[in-house]
């Protein structure tokens, strides 16, 4: 199988210094790309961090010290119906639901906060040692990410880790997982400072497949502020995707399509 590599060398992002991103390996064979189903309305401001789709509303964690918040958002408006900020010394990160429960993490502070999903109010909090990136779930356990190329799978009782896994392309690690949704089987992953989502294999960490959203914001919506493509969601009674990046003017419901 023949592998095309794409080295990547980028600029860090300013409010994140120390993330290096690698080179990622892309399986000519796996790649898919997309096509745009509707385009809806997203806060400019809004540094999208964690994305889920829920009984008919989005629920968003927003990063950047001063600034984290948790939001319920309305689909087709972009309106905020309900918002939390996080403490001013925390970095709001990933984000998934859990039974009657939101949980967020936060970036280097080691801290995943649990709230009630009705009014958002602060039920318990728990702690972690490696750095919070992207969160999901599959039913059974918490799955997170901390920007290298391995997942962890967590109690969502007890927020211990059970269990790791190496997300691996052939042989290759592939770093800089970022916010992630598990969708049918399989974990979607943001790869940080991409315009790039990996398919994952939750139980072996092999990819795949690749997504190719290249060109999805279009230029003349770009301004100065407009930062990386970040944020998946999936509604899996009407088996709609949705992405968005942050501080994004739009977030898109998209449909997969082969490489042709």
């Amino acid at each position: 199988m023949v592998l095309v590599i794409l080295g990547v060398v980028l600029v860090l992002a300013l409010s994140q210094p120390d993330r290096v991103v690698s080179s990622i390996p892309l399986v000519l064979e796996q790649q898919m790309t997309y096509e745009v189903v509707n385009a809806f309305p997203h806060d400019p401001d809004s540094f999208t961090q964690g994305l889920i789709f829920l009984d008919g509303v989005l629920y968003e964690s927003t990063g950047l010290y001063g600034e984290s918040s948790l939001r319920m958002v309305t689909l087709e408006t972009g309106e905020v119906q309900r918002m939390v900020f996080l403490p001013d010394e925390v970095f709001g990160e990933g984000l998934t639901d859990w039974e009657e429960t939101l949980v967020q993490l936060t970036w280097r502070e080691g801290i995943g906060y649990v709230y009630n999903r009705d009014d958002f109010s602060h039920l318990t909090q728990f702690y972690y040692e490696t750095e919070g990136w992207g969160l999901t779930q599959d039913g059974e356990n918490l799955i997170m990410s901390d920007g290298s190329a391995t997942l962890f799978f967590l109690d969502p009782e007890t927020y211990a880790i059970l269990s790791t896994v190496d997300v691996l392309d052939e042989d290759a690690p592939v770093t800089m997982l970022n916010e992630l949704e598990y969708i049918q089987g399989e974990i979607f992953a943001n790869i940080w400072q991409t315009d790039t989502i990996v398919r994952i294999d939750p139980e072996t960490g092999a990819v795949k497949g690749w997504i190719d959203l290249g060109g999805l914001l279009p230029e003349e919506e770009r301004t100065y502020t407009t930062n990386v493509l970040n944020g998946i969601a999936y509604d899996p009674e009407t088996d709609r995707l949705f992405v968005t990046g942050k501080r994004w003017p739009r977030l898109y419901e998209i449909r997969l399509a082969p490489v042709e």
